[in-house]
Protein backbone atom coordinates (compact mmCIF):
# COMPACT_ATOMS: atom_id res chain seq x y z
CA UNK A 1 0.00 0.00 0.00
CA UNK A 2 1.42 3.50 -0.72
CA UNK A 3 -0.09 6.87 1.10
CA UNK A 4 -0.38 10.31 -0.63
CA UNK A 5 -1.23 13.99 1.11
CA UNK A 6 -2.80 15.84 -1.61
CA UNK A 7 -5.51 18.67 -1.47
CA UNK A 8 -8.94 16.67 -1.77
CA UNK A 9 -11.60 17.75 -4.02
CA UNK A 10 -14.62 15.77 -2.67
CA UNK A 11 -16.62 15.63 -5.87
CA UNK A 12 -13.41 14.83 -8.49
CA UNK A 13 -12.52 11.29 -9.60
CA UNK A 14 -9.25 9.68 -8.67
CA UNK A 15 -7.61 11.14 -12.10
CA UNK A 16 -9.35 14.92 -12.17
CA UNK A 17 -7.96 17.33 -10.24
CA UNK A 18 -8.24 17.41 -6.88
CA UNK A 19 -8.77 13.47 -6.96
CA UNK A 20 -6.04 10.61 -5.25
CA UNK A 21 -4.24 10.55 -8.29
CA UNK A 22 -4.10 13.63 -10.13
CA UNK A 23 -0.66 15.14 -10.68
CA UNK A 24 -0.78 18.98 -10.84
CA UNK A 25 2.41 18.97 -13.72
CA UNK A 26 2.06 22.31 -14.51
CA UNK A 27 2.72 23.41 -11.33
CA UNK A 28 5.80 21.10 -10.92
CA UNK A 29 9.24 22.55 -11.15
CA UNK A 30 10.92 22.98 -7.40
CA UNK A 31 10.23 19.81 -6.14
CA UNK A 32 12.77 16.98 -5.07
CA UNK A 33 12.43 15.04 -8.38
CA UNK A 34 10.32 17.34 -10.13
CA UNK A 35 11.04 17.32 -14.15
CA UNK A 36 7.99 18.78 -15.64
CA UNK A 37 8.95 19.02 -19.12
CA UNK A 38 10.28 15.40 -19.24
CA UNK A 39 7.49 13.63 -16.48
CA UNK A 40 4.80 14.41 -13.73
CA UNK A 41 5.94 12.95 -10.37
CA UNK A 42 3.92 11.60 -8.02
CA UNK A 43 5.17 11.82 -4.21
CA UNK A 44 3.94 9.27 -1.63
CA UNK A 45 5.17 6.98 1.27
CA UNK A 46 4.78 3.47 2.73
CA UNK A 47 3.50 4.80 5.77
CA UNK A 48 0.68 7.74 6.83
CA UNK A 49 2.90 9.33 9.00
CA UNK A 50 5.44 9.62 6.48
CA UNK A 51 3.77 11.94 3.42
CA UNK A 52 2.14 14.20 6.11
CA UNK A 53 5.37 14.74 7.89
CA UNK A 54 6.48 16.42 4.47
CA UNK A 55 4.12 18.84 4.93
CA UNK A 56 4.25 19.73 8.91
CA UNK A 57 7.71 20.17 8.51
CA UNK A 58 7.00 23.58 7.30
CA UNK A 59 5.63 24.49 10.55
CA UNK A 60 8.27 23.22 12.38
CA UNK A 61 8.57 25.21 15.71
CA UNK A 62 5.15 26.28 14.77
CA UNK A 63 1.30 26.09 15.90
CA UNK A 64 -0.76 24.66 13.66
CA UNK A 65 -4.41 24.35 13.55
CA UNK A 66 -7.56 23.71 11.67
CA UNK A 67 -7.36 26.08 8.79
CA UNK A 68 -3.57 24.92 7.96
CA UNK A 69 -5.30 21.30 7.09
CA UNK A 70 -7.33 22.91 4.21
CA UNK A 71 -5.61 23.87 0.81
CA UNK A 72 -8.29 26.19 -0.26
CA UNK A 73 -12.19 26.82 0.74
CA UNK A 74 -13.86 23.39 -0.68
CA UNK A 75 -10.27 21.68 -1.09
CA UNK A 76 -9.13 19.87 2.63
CA UNK A 77 -5.73 18.27 2.69
CA UNK A 78 -6.43 14.56 2.64
CA UNK A 79 -5.21 11.42 3.20
CA UNK A 80 -5.10 8.60 -0.06
CA UNK A 81 -4.66 4.99 0.14
CA UNK A 82 -3.25 3.69 -3.08
CA UNK A 83 -3.14 -0.15 -3.79
CA UNK A 84 0.17 -0.66 -5.94
CA UNK A 85 0.16 -4.49 -6.27
CA UNK A 86 -0.18 -4.07 -10.17
CA UNK A 87 2.71 -1.76 -10.12
CA UNK A 88 6.12 -3.29 -11.28
CA UNK A 89 9.14 -3.56 -8.62
CA UNK A 90 10.24 0.27 -7.73
CA UNK A 91 14.01 0.98 -7.70
CA UNK A 92 14.76 0.25 -3.64
CA UNK A 93 17.56 3.55 -3.27
CA UNK A 94 17.93 1.91 0.01
CA UNK A 95 20.17 -0.94 -1.69
CA UNK A 96 23.58 -0.17 -1.45
CA UNK A 97 23.78 -2.58 -4.33
CA UNK A 98 21.52 -0.58 -6.62
CA UNK A 99 23.31 2.76 -5.56
CA UNK A 100 26.82 1.36 -6.73
CA UNK A 101 25.57 0.30 -10.11
CA UNK A 102 24.08 3.61 -10.36
CA UNK A 103 27.63 5.17 -9.29
CA UNK A 104 24.77 6.89 -6.90
CA UNK A 105 25.98 7.94 -3.08
CA UNK A 106 23.78 8.33 -0.13
CA UNK A 107 24.60 11.94 0.05
CA UNK A 108 23.45 12.90 -3.37
CA UNK A 109 19.91 10.84 -2.61
CA UNK A 110 19.27 12.39 0.79
CA UNK A 111 20.74 15.70 -0.25
CA UNK A 112 18.28 18.75 -0.58
CA UNK A 113 20.15 20.00 -3.42
CA UNK A 114 17.61 20.29 -5.85
CA UNK A 115 19.91 20.83 -9.31
CA UNK A 116 21.27 16.80 -7.25
CA UNK A 117 17.81 15.48 -6.50
CA UNK A 118 16.24 16.50 -10.24
CA UNK A 119 19.31 15.38 -11.85
CA UNK A 120 19.78 11.58 -10.93
CA UNK A 121 15.75 11.53 -11.07
CA UNK A 122 15.93 12.46 -15.00
CA UNK A 123 18.24 9.62 -15.27
CA UNK A 124 16.50 7.04 -13.67
CA UNK A 125 13.32 8.50 -15.67
CA UNK A 126 15.19 7.97 -18.90
CA UNK A 127 16.53 4.79 -18.37
CA UNK A 128 12.96 3.61 -18.41
CA UNK A 129 12.24 3.06 -14.57
CA UNK A 130 8.40 3.46 -13.15
CA UNK A 131 10.14 5.32 -9.91
CA UNK A 132 12.05 4.65 -6.65
CA UNK A 133 11.59 4.44 -3.11
CA UNK A 134 14.03 5.67 -0.60
CA UNK A 135 14.52 6.91 2.98
CA UNK A 136 13.07 9.80 4.53
CA UNK A 137 14.99 12.72 5.30
CA UNK A 138 13.17 13.19 8.62
CA UNK A 139 13.06 9.86 9.39
CA UNK A 140 15.34 6.82 8.23
CA UNK A 141 12.75 4.53 8.83
CA UNK A 142 9.61 5.62 6.78
CA UNK A 143 10.15 4.74 3.18
CA UNK A 144 9.16 7.26 0.52
CA UNK A 145 8.10 6.44 -2.75
CA UNK A 146 8.63 8.76 -6.07
CA UNK A 147 6.72 7.46 -9.47
CA UNK A 148 6.69 8.42 -12.57
CA UNK A 149 3.00 9.75 -12.94
CA UNK A 150 2.61 8.66 -17.08
CA UNK A 151 3.71 5.28 -16.38
CA UNK A 152 3.04 4.48 -12.99
CA UNK A 153 -0.09 6.19 -12.09
CA UNK A 154 -2.41 3.86 -14.47
CA UNK A 155 -1.41 1.32 -12.43
CA UNK A 156 -2.40 2.42 -9.40
CA UNK A 157 -5.64 2.04 -7.79
CA UNK A 158 -7.51 3.80 -4.80
CA UNK A 159 -8.16 1.27 -2.24
CA UNK A 160 -10.87 3.62 -0.20
CA UNK A 161 -11.86 7.20 -0.24
CA UNK A 162 -9.55 9.80 0.64
CA UNK A 163 -9.70 10.42 4.26
CA UNK A 164 -9.82 14.45 5.00
CA UNK A 165 -7.22 15.55 7.47
CA UNK A 166 -7.89 17.02 11.30
CA UNK A 167 -5.63 17.87 13.75
CA UNK A 168 -7.06 15.29 16.07
CA UNK A 169 -6.45 12.59 13.29
CA UNK A 170 -3.34 10.02 14.53
CA UNK A 171 -1.19 10.16 12.06
CA UNK A 172 -1.37 13.69 12.15
CA UNK A 173 -0.63 13.66 15.78
CA UNK A 174 2.33 11.23 15.06
CA UNK A 175 4.02 13.46 12.29
CA UNK A 176 3.92 16.89 14.44
CA UNK A 177 5.76 14.92 17.54
CA UNK A 178 8.25 14.11 14.75
CA UNK A 179 8.46 17.52 13.12
CA UNK A 180 8.44 19.64 16.29
CA UNK A 181 5.06 21.42 15.46
CA UNK A 182 2.34 22.23 18.21
CA UNK A 183 -1.23 20.97 17.11
CA UNK A 184 -4.26 23.51 18.19
CA UNK A 185 -7.31 21.21 18.70
CA UNK A 186 -10.04 21.40 16.11
CA UNK A 187 -12.61 23.48 16.89
CA UNK A 188 -16.12 22.18 17.65
CA UNK A 189 -18.81 22.97 14.90
CA UNK A 190 -20.09 26.83 15.27
CA UNK A 191 -17.43 27.73 17.81
CA UNK A 192 -16.70 31.23 17.89
CA UNK A 193 -13.51 31.66 15.80
CA UNK A 194 -13.81 29.03 13.64
CA UNK A 195 -12.63 29.14 10.18
CA UNK A 196 -15.46 28.50 7.67
CA UNK A 197 -14.30 26.88 4.23
CA UNK A 198 -17.62 25.80 3.10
Amino acid sequence: MLYRFFPHDPGAPPRAEGGSLFVPRALQGPGRHDAPDAYGALYLGRRPVSVIAEFLKRYQRQEVGPEDLWWAPGRPYALAALDDSALPGLLDLDDPQNLVARALRPSEVATGRRKVTQGWARALHAAGSSGFEWWSTIEASWINVTVFAERAAPKLVPAADPEPLSTDHPAVIEAAEVVGVTLAPERPPGAAGSASHA
